[in-house]
């Protein structure tokens, strides 16, 4: 039952096969037989967990357990604490009403790496970077999030799931969870679930790789 850790670079896809001219995630892990525990879209970076274990793939997507993942966004604009609070409190989007986040205002991440290629800066318009932290994971919801709000992201980047961080990882680096983040893993995954085994609160099947 392994667990590997990548940094997604950005303009990689979150599957293993390539249908068209753009990297895959064949191009980054180098064991075969394993597969992503959701999706981190073309377009952003950071940390993807893989495994070949279908309990706990489903562990770390079912909504139920609501793990929550963190992200760094470099955002258009300069926040005031009115757009923070929205997002904290809930942001209404076309799909509904997301859940409660946290969402607070950093500096720039130390030690983050440079994205190739780079955004594009204007100079009259200032960025700055925003750390949110959720408990659901619609389709491309930090962007919809902060452009609700007035902040259209620039640069996402996923730093943790759960308790597990992308930190000490390269972009495009692969390694295999140690037996402590695994065992974190599992414990967060049993707290979310009502105390239950996390093991044995979902029985689904291995999905295909893609």
């Amino acid at each position: 039952m392994p667990l590997y850790l990548l940094n997604k670079p950005f303009r990689v896809l979150t599957r293993f096969t390539r249908p068209d001219a753009r990297a895959t995630l064949a191009d980054h892990v180098p064991v075969a037989g394993v597969y992503p525990c959701g999706r981190l879209d073309y377009d952003s970076e950071g940390l993807l967990l893989l495994t070949d274990d279908g309990r706990l793939q489903a562990g770390i997507t079912d909504p139920r357990h609501a793990l929550e993942k963190t992200y760094w966004a470099q955002v258009e604009g300069a926040p005031v604490e009115e757009q923070l609070a929205r997002l904290r409190a809930g942001v209404a989007l076309a799909d509904g009403m997301t859940r409660p986040a946290g969402a607070v205002a950093i500096e720039a991440p130390a030690g983050l790496w440079p994205r190739l290629p780079p955004i594009r800066y204007r100079a009259r318009i200032p960025t700055a970077w925003l750390e949110l932290r959720l408990r659901e994971g619609r389709n491309r919801q930090v962007r919809r999030m902060t452009a609700a709000v007035g902040l259209p992201t620039l640069r996402l980047v996923r730093a943790a799931v759960g308790p597990l961080s992308v930190a000490g990882l390269a972009p495009g680096a692969c390694r295999e969870a140690s037996a402590a983040e695994l065992a974190a893993l599992w414990a967060a995954l049993a707290r979310l679930s009502g105390g239950r085994s996390a093991r044995s609160a979902s029985r689904l099947p291995a999905p295909a790789r893609s």
